[in-house]
């Protein structure tokens, strides 16, 4: 039997890396995906990928930080497909600016810009979903972070302020949630290269830095116990299985995938 067959997961920011692995991964074990995003372009892509491989996806616009186009978008799925299982909540917003820089350098809208757009967005989604998984008494949220959230490291800007932010609400949403069926499920993994924000990210810092791209690169995978930074494909998986009822005793809590960049 599949993971999450029967299962209907609605995924935010659907079209970039993160939520596209995790969306093929879904689907691949059973569920049916509502991919959503700003780009419908973007999102379609990754939809004709599922469709390709046998997957049951739809695609909706939707802007994951307007409260009303959020609840309208749940309220159609609902409607469609009686429950809405998972919210996986994958958006992120572009470096450029707002890494790489000293704290002292930075202007405070750009420090600010992460801080109120991942905590918005994320408890948008997630009190959307909630009020339709306490009618079901079931379901889970969940999100993603990077190390940052956790550890103190330079040139990060506010970002690391933004997804520390999302852990703490992750666990006051397991507070308030858990009584109802309801899980909630913050997944923290390292930079992944594999994704073009990182590319990115670790060009930024590695110029704030003084050094080339693939130091960076190099120096980043060694704080690893293993030498070696989380894959795209270790989230999915990771993401499946913590969204499957084979998790049921997990809430509150933050998955660690960072490889051993943190010991719990």
């Amino acid at each position: 039997m599949m993971l999450l067959e029967n299962k209907n997961a609605v995924i935010y920011g659907g079209g970039g890396a993160v939520g596209g692995a995790v969306a093929r991964s879904f689907a691949r074990e059973g569920a049916r995906v509502f991919l959503t995003g700003r780009k419908l372009d973007v999102i379609d892509a990754v939809a004709k990928e599922i469709t390709a491989a046998g997957g049951v996806v739809e695609t909706a616009q939707v802007d994951a930080s307007d409260e009303q186009a959020v609840t309208e978008h749940l309220d159609a799925v609902v409607a469609q497909a009686g429950t809405i299982d998972v919210s996986f909540n994958a958006i992120g917003i572009s470096p450029l600016g707002l890494q790489g820089a000293p704290l002292i350098d930075l202007p405070v809208d750009n420090f600010m810009l992460p801080i109120t757009t991942y905590p918005r967005a994320h408890f948008v989604t997630a009190k959307s979903a909630a009020r339709h998984m306490i009618s079901q008494n079931s379901g889970v949220i969940m999100m993603h972070t990077p190390e940052p959230a956790r550890l103190g490291m330079p040139m990060v800007g506010g970002m690391s302020v933004g997804w520390a932010a999302l852990e703490g609400l992750n666990r006051s949403l397991s507070a308030e949630l858990a009584p109802y069926g309801i899980r909630a499920i913050c997944l923290r993994t390292t930079g992944m290269v594999e994704t073009p924000v990182i590319d990115v990210v670790f060009g930024l810092n590695a110029t704030g830095l003084g050094m080339t791209k693939q130091q960076f690169t190099e120096i980043a995978s060694s704080m690893t116990h293993r030498k070696q930074l989380t894959k795209l494909t270790e989230l999915a998986e990771a993401a499946v299985l913590l969204a499957s009822d084979r998790a049921s005793a997990m809430t509150g809590t933050v998955a660690n995938l960072t490889g051993g960049v943190i010991v719990d």
